[in-house]
């Protein structure tokens, strides 16, 4: 608090950030991690000379980077209880979705990775649309 924002007795506390708001912005945080851990795999191994093709997994790698930059700011935003943060959020979750999908129809480890996937992204989805983190970011409803 600065030292032109005093609080006086007056004015109420700010009230704090529910549980499920907390958990929201986790969940979009993990997966903005996933986005940068990702895209770095990427990265690396396309600087080490191992992809098939090196613009393919250069391009792949930056991409992961710059879109992982997305949840991270939605989960930032969450922690801090603005109302803009829900739009992307919710955008990340359902973007998750298809790709979750597309791990659980390959095999092997990418099955894992789909359920854990899927799991967030459907945890994170409850989790924003409830009524209560609604309130909490100061969403009304329309009407």
């Amino acid at each position: 608090m600065s030292s032109t924002e005093r609080r006086t007795p007056e004015t109420p506390a700010p009230a704090p950030r529910p549980a499920r708001v907390t958990a929201a912005a986790a969940v979009t945080g993990a997966e903005a991690l996933a986005l940068f851990a990702g895209g770095l795999y990427l990265l690396v191994t396309g600087l080490m000379g191992r992809p098939d093709d090196l613009t393919q997994a250069l391009t792949g790698g930056v991409t992961l980077v710059a879109l992982g930059l997305i949840p991270l700011l939605a989960a930032r935003g969450l922690l801090l209880c603005r109302s803009w943060s829900r739009g992307p959020a919710i955008i990340t979750q359902l973007m998750a979705l298809p790709v979750a999908w597309t791990l659980l129809r390959a095999a092997g480890a990418a099955i894992p990775a789909g359920i854990a996937l899927a799991a967030a992204a459907v945890t994170g989805l409850v989790l924003l649309v409830h009524p209560g983190t609604t309130r909490a970011l100061g969403i009304r409803a329309r009407g």
